[in-house]
């Protein structure tokens, strides 16, 4: 995962949905963490480099918090596919994230 301005961008295959996620976090702090290894996990297993990922973290840019209108962290934004999608916590039920992203199966 890329850190804020610097953003990662994998090749996408013709017929599959992309996904364009903004993962606010505090810092290392044990939450943010585990939904770090939860959204990369998902990304790398389940939807398989048709992800691009942002990370914010609200110690080093509360503006971006503010204007994503973001109040706790960690909050994971789906802005693509529609519609926008707030998630908030540390996704440590896979399962509720994965029916939130539309991704269908359990953990590879």
């Amino acid at each position: 995962m890329k850190r804020r301005g610097g953003a990662r961008r994998a090749p996408r295959r013709r017929g599959e949905t992309p996904y364009r996620l903004r993962l606010f976090v505090a810092g290392n702090e044990p939450h943010s963490a585990q939904a770090r290894a939860t959204l990369e996990r998902l990304c790398q297993h389940a939807l398989r480099g048709r992800c691009h990922i942002e990370v914010v973290d609200v110690f080093q840019d509360y503006r971006a918090a503010l204007e994503y209108h973001v109040v706790a962290v960690p909050t994971l934004i789906v802005e693509e596919p529609p519609p926008v999608r707030y998630i908030v916590g540390s996704l440590s039920d896979e399962a509720t994230v994965r029916a939130a992203l539309g991704i269908e199966g359990g953990t590879p």
